[in-house]
């Protein structure tokens, strides 16, 4: 579960480790993101040799979380810690990236991000 003002690190190549949400698409109350949202988020920190610079604003789909997230089966998944990948724009959802490091969860190929699920290296 992600919120306004959450940290979440990068789970790919394109040069930015750590991002800021600034909002979750899906309505204008909506408050929390789930695995597989879309975020537009801020990049607090990035290599001087990435595809993204420092401030600059993203968009993001969110791949793992640390709050627990109860599938249809009646299991859950849960990650140790939050991360999300960059993508180009929430209608074509191609990432930014070339590598996808981390396991994702299946909830985001479910959703549409198919190339992003068969970079990873493994789905949950």
């Amino acid at each position: 579960m992600i919120q306004h003002r959450s940290i979440v690190k990068v789970a790919d190549n394109c040069g930015a480790k750590s991002l800021l949400v600034i909002q979750v698409f899906g309505g204008s109350k909506r408050k929390f993101g789930y695995l597989g949202d879309v975020l537009n988020c801020v990049v607090k920190d990035a290599s001087s040799d990435g595809t993204v610079k420092d401030s600059q604003i993203v968009k993001a789909v969110l791949v793992r979380s640390r709050k627990e997230f109860k599938r249809e089966d009646g299991s859950y998944i849960r990650f140790s810690e939050n991360a999300a990948v960059v993508i180009d724009n929430a209608k074509d959802k191609n990432p930014v990236g070339t590598r996808i490091f981390g396991p994702i969860a299946r909830e985001v190929k479910d959703k549409g991000f198919a190339k992003i699920a068969s970079m990873a290296s493994e789905v949950l």
